[in-house]
């Protein structure tokens, strides 16, 4: 019985129209950020499974993919717990290890692990593929890659101007128009919290409305109802994640509710510096907008927060975010470590270029050159041109068979192929080449001793 041809649910082939397609967005992200100088690093596709548990709530853990423990170390697995019907600590002792989630915390493992090697405040980007046991849907997946930059040993306010600078950097090259970039502050979700009297679940809140987008407001008070809020600390949050309008207007708005709140002050403070630097300098294409109701559901945020949103007429999740986190290393025996990060959502971003027909026309890598297999004297004079084709960086090949020449005609037509080399027995009598172009048909005849030169000359035009 034969297998049917497929890939697991949440993943992708790429052919090479997507990988070219692919490779030029990577490269713009590349390029931007070494010209902010951030430094690359790879970190491996799986981690130590207590290296990733914990970081990321409830939530997070539960979509980690773990790898199955092999060989002896199945001895290990905990068959009193699943007898208890304790199926979180059996599946743990089923394995030790799995795929990473993000590139966060690998990263955060990495710094307190080469905290001695390294240059602080260390600028570092990444792009890698990682993993989430997510449902599959439109824009998410259960493998995509992930472009993160990073900033650790520093609390300057200036790196949260530099990362919003960065994302304007990489959407203004992409010549993506109305992605708008919305802002808040940890502090103030603490402030917000401890104005109600739910000062200790801060996390709670957060989670809730991080999914407003998805569920709704009403989605978002059943859960926050379900997780012990009252229905008037309910009531009280409302009007003050709804403050919509003027940055400035805002601002005040809730320095006089957090008039005896040090912390939802500070984060207050920490907003205005931001925007008054974004202000002065000015972005080139993204807007910026202040939002109460973001709340980025990841624990390890501390400071200041973003999400990006692409155009509003392409349907997608957000394509970007980030923050500060005072404290991601410390898990790791590095106190005191303050870092801020960004992610560019690679495959949503992709998706949209290609729905909005961004990317330029030149980056497929097709064949140029195509030798005709015309006969052993014909095939040898092809042999030793394709080398100094390839070494000019002419994409060249010589069809590998000899067979009729109207199939290898067609084998040009299907792959694109700009211009056919026809080396017959007419020319080599005549010890000349016909070079046919296959878009235009146009054919010309060419002395061979100036085949590179004029292969060379017309793969420019």
């Amino acid at each position: 019985m034969s297998l049917k041809p497929t890939t697991p649910k949440g993943t992708r082939d790429f052919s090479s129209k997507v990988l070219s397609k692919r490779n030029y967005l990577k490269m713009i992200l590349q390029k931007a950020f070494e010209s902010f100088a951030f430094e690359p690093l790879e970190t491996p596709s799986f981690e130590r499974l207590t290296t990733l548990m914990g970081k990321y709530g409830d939530e997070g853990d539960r979509l980690i993919f773990k790898i199955l423990n092999s060989g002896d170390k199945l001895k290990k697995v905990d068959l009193n717990s699943l007898k208890n019907n304790n199926l979180k600590e059996f599946s743990n002792s089923l394995s030790e290890k799995a795929l990473r989630y993000d590139l966060t915390v690998p990263f955060a493992r990495y710094v307190a692990g080469n905290q001695n090697d390294l240059i602080f405040p260390f600028r570092r980007y990444q792009i890698q593929n990682v993993w989430r046991a997510d449902r599959p849907q439109h824009g998410r997946f259960q493998e995509f890659c992930q472009c993160d930059a990073d900033i650790v040993g520093e609390r300057s306010l200036l790196q949260e101007v530099e990362m919003i600078f960065l994302y304007d950097r990489v959407f203004f090259d992409l010549k993506l128009e109305e992605v708008t970039i919305k802002v808040n502050h940890r502090k103030i979700l603490e402030g917000i919290v401890k104005l109600i009297g739910n000062e200790n679940q801060l996390i709670d809140f957060t989670v809730a409305v991080d999914k407003i987008d998805k569920i709704g407001v009403e989605g978002v008070e059943d859960e926050l109802l379900s997780k012990g809020f009252t229905a008037d600390s309910i009531n009280k949050i409302k009007p003050i994640i709804n403050l919509k309008g003027d940055f400035d207007k805002m601002l005040l708005d809730l320095e006089i509710l957090f008039k005896n709140i040090p912390d939802g002050l500070k984060g207050l403070e920490e907003l205005r510096f931001v925007f008054n630097k974004i202000k002065n300098i000015g972005l080139k294409s993204l807007k910026l907008s202040f939002d109460l109701t973001l709340a980025r559901g990841l624990n390890y945020y501390t400071g200041m927060i973003v999400e990006v949103n692409g155009p509003s007429n392409v349907k997608m999740g957000s394509i970007g975010g980030g923050g500060r986190y005072d404290d991601l290393t410390s898990s790791f025996g590095m106190k005191d470590m303050s870092g801020i990060g960004i992610s560019f959502g690679f495959d949503r971003i992709y998706l949209i270029l290609e729905d909005l027909d961004l990317f330029p026309d030149n980056i497929v890598n097709n064949t140029q050159i195509l030798f005709l297999n015309l006969g052993a004297e014909s095939s040898d004079i092809a042999l030793n041109s394709l080398g100094k084709l390839r070494s000019l960086g002419i994409a060249c090949e010589i069809y590998p068979s000899e067979i009729k020449m109207s199939k290898q005609l067609n084998y040009a037509n299907k792959k694109n192929i700009s211009f056919v080399v026809i080396i017959g027995d007419e020319e080599l009598k005549n010890k000349k080449f016909t070079l046919k172009d296959m878009f235009s048909g146009e054919q010309n005849k060419y002395l061979l001793v100036d085949l590179i030169k004029t292969l060379e000359k017309t793969s420019k035009v």
